[in-house]
């Protein structure tokens, strides 16, 4: 028998060290040649880590989140033949660079964006069956403590007519499915009262209303805490948002834009798309702004602050900020102005797609020089979007909702939209950033002349 230390190779240029993000294999397990051991992530890129040896893994470098220097044993594997130091390749057997899932992808800008939320289940109201439908209206329980009489609602049995007891004695009569339901909700029939000889669901549910329950179902238990190591590519987004909120004296800009006439365009240009891809907004948002931007230059730049140098950008390359199962993502698409609305929806959908995949290139996931960022029908009201840094600017797109307006001195139902602009005060005055929001308006409520040359 003999140790192979497989020492981390240099998986980039001018990379000192990479994190673990992702241990695919544990001490003692035994392995095969090209088996995958474990995922790091450089600045640049998450590379996969596949073993030169078969054998039985007997050291491990360290816990996900460490920080591992290039050149230092990253695994010791004890193999068959003599021992010997071996590194490998810094890609994956097809050479692409893959993540933590198998999946190709880069470290990548961040951008500013609220996480698309998880939705809560809903717990499901039991079946309740014929029998309940015709079921009388049972008297409600009588009134706890602390809740006045004034707000119980009317019975509609009186105390002389009802057979109102307490069900607390030998005799309490309830179906199967009532049982197992009080059962579930942890409810002690007997202290359940009924307006008849028989405890019934909509019993339940009065007991449960009047004790602070839910008709649905008891009140959920806490979950249980949970501890999180932030690492990998939610590391990153972390370190660059507070990089960017430390460094850039942010202030953000909210316009109100009329959309109604946009909107009429856009599903009309929908109606006869052809094999287009369905057009949203923002394609439309994406050519006003690389309309706009000539006039405002400022904004379509980038700010190396370490050297102090601004970069104005003649050509858009607009970061789309994009969620991904693995995190928030902004592949650019390049050279926006350059492209019609059918080729900006086009290209798009193809980014996202490939981002939320891991399949983004490298280039396609760096060079932005401006940021969209729109979380759709979610958007909420207003919004203050954390700039990319080193752009000096970024765009939250929120949502759309009709609105009475006056116009004309007419009272109108009209389509708005807010957008809210963060600026890089460092680089960006106040004024220009209010003149390119009414340079972009004068777009956005002007359909024709934002689709004209």
């Amino acid at each position: 028998m003999a140790n192979y230390e497989f020492k981390l190779p240099d998986i980039g240029e001018g990379i000192a060290e990479a994190e673990i993000v992702a241990w695919h294999v544990k001490v003692g397990d035994v392995i095969g040649e090209d088996q995958q051991i474990a995922d790091m992530m450089t600045d640049k890129a998450t590379v996969e880590m596949e073993s030169p040896v078969a054998g039985k893994v007997v050291q491990l470098a360290g816990e996900v989140g460490d920080q591992v220097p290039i050149g230092s044993v990253l695994a010791v594997i004890e193999t068959d033949g003599a021992g010997a130091d071996v590194s490998l390749p810094a890609s994956g057997q097809d050479g692409q660079e893959t993540t933590a899932e198998g999946e190709r992808t880069d470290t990548v800008a961040m951008a500013d964006g609220a996480v698309a939320p998880t939705a809560a289940q809903e717990q499901a109201m039991p079946s309740v069956g014929e029998e309940r439908a015709s079921e009388p209206t049972p008297v409600r329980p009588e009134p706890v403590e602390g809740l006045s009489s004034t707000k119980q609602p009317q019975e509609r049995h009186s105390a002389s007519t009802s057979s109102s007891r307490t069900a607390g004695d030998a005799k309490v009569l309830a179906s199967p499915a009532v049982r197992a339901r009080a059962r579930d909700l942890g409810i002690d029939l007997a202290q359940v009262r009924t307006a008849s000889d028989r405890i019934r669901h909509s019993d339940l549910d009065a007991y449960l209303l009047y004790n602070g329950g839910s008709v649905c179902g008891r009140g959920l238990a806490p979950r249980q805490d949970e501890t999180i190591k932030v690492v990998g590519l939610r590391r990153k987004i972390a370190e660059n948002m507070a990089e960017a909120k430390r460094r850039i004296p942010h202030f953000t800009l909210v316009e109100e834009f009329d959309v109604t006439d946009l909107e009429d365009t856009r599903a009309m240009m929908n109606r006869d798309r052809g094999t287009n891809p369905k057009l949203t907004l923002l394609p439309f948002l994406i050519t006003a702004i690389s309309k706009a931007l000539p006039d405002w230059p400022m904004l379509n730049a980038t700010y190396d602050d370490d050297a102090s140098v601004i970069t104005r950008h003649g050509a858009l390359n607009l970061g789309m900020a994009t969620q991904t199962p693995n995190g928030l993502m902004v592949p650019v698409i390049r050279d926006a102005q350059a492209m019609s609305v059918w080729q900006l929806a086009t290209e798009a959908l193809r980014l996202a797609e490939a981002a939320r995949t891991g399949k983004a290139a490298r280039e396609e996931l760096s060079g932005s020089s401006i940021t969209l960022s729109s979380l759709g029908p979610m958007g909420g009201i207003t919004s203050t979007p954390v700039i990319n840094r080193p752009e000096v600017a970024i765009i939250a797109v929120n949502k759309v909702e009709e609105k009475v307006v006056v116009l004309d001195g007419e009272i109108e139902v009209r389509k708005r939209m807010n957008l809210s602009l963060s600026c890089d005060h460092r680089v960006v005055d106040g004024w220009d950033a209010a003149n390119f929001m009414q340079t972009l308006k004068g777009y956005i409520e002007n359909p024709i002349r934002l689709l004209s040359a």
